[in-house]
């Protein structure tokens, strides 16, 4: 493994400078084009081919983003990402071998922010990370600078300063991307936004290619927060619902 650096710190100058990423993955050709790829982009790269060394690592190293296989020797990726978020919270990417709809949304239920079906291209892969990392920074300066007050949706409440929801008075837990779509959605109630919108609002991704994985962020939000709050128009996009005047 790559050796580590003293000099991590929580912003970047350029993009993926002094950024860690650790790459969890037991194909070693994959694992090497990926960690190859992120290096030449600017990353600190640390790997790891099975579950427990996955976790041993993420708490030695305190990467800044997880790069994360499902299917792994010793434990698989999903216990890897609910051990990992124990620790402390960080951003997952998750990759899954099949186009299977379930195991993304039990891997966003764990807390992974985004996920790539294989076989994907570097470049889409790299795109992600800087989105995932730009997220964060975005919601460092939103902590520091809140919005005052708290939205209420009728049984719906999103506190910004806290990014907290409840519904009906019950607290729910959102991973940081399906809070980002909540409020983007809770910005204009009622109106629709398509999926090319949410994509580029929330993951700063404009590649329509992107869109399934907002299909599965807002199937994952719908059984967090009910499934009647937020609307499909097909063809076109998502509305969150809101009580009638």
């Amino acid at each position: 493994m790559e050796q580590t650096h003293t000099s991590h710190n929580g912003t970047a100058a350029t993009p993926g400078a002094q950024r860690r990423v650790l790459v969890v993955e037991d194909d070693p050709t994959i694992v090497d084009a990926i960690a190859a790829r992120l290096r030449a982009e600017g990353f600190l790269v640390q790997t790891a081919a099975d579950g427990p060394s996955a976790v041993d690592t993420a708490e030695a190293w305190q990467p800044d983003l997880l790069i994360l296989d499902i299917m792994l020797p010793g434990f698989d990726g999903l216990e890897v990402c609910r051990r990992v978020q124990a620790q402390r919270p960080v951003p997952v990417l998750m990759l899954t071998a099949r186009d299977d709809e379930t195991d993304m949304l039990v891997g966003l239920g764990v807390g992974a922010d985004d996920y790539m079906t294989k076989p994907f291209s570097m470049r889409e892969l790299a795109a992600r990370v800087h989105v995932l990392l730009r997220r964060v920074e975005r919601a460092a300066l939103a902590a520091a600078t809140p919005r005052s007050g708290i939205l209420r949706l009728g049984e719906l409440e999103i506190d910004h300063a806290q990014r907290r929801v409840r519904v009906r008075s019950e607290d729910v837990h959102l991973t940081p991307t399906e809070f980002d779509l909540l409020v983007c959605l809770a910005n204009t109630p009622r109106a629709v936004l398509s999926r090319e919108q949410l994509l580029a609002e929330v993951w700063d991704w404009a590649d329509a290619s992107g869109t399934r994985t907002v299909d599965s962020h807002i199937k994952a939000l719908r059984r967090k927060i009910g499934a009647e709050r937020i609307r499909t128009v097909h063809g076109v996009g998502y509305a969150l619902e809101t009580p009638t005047p």
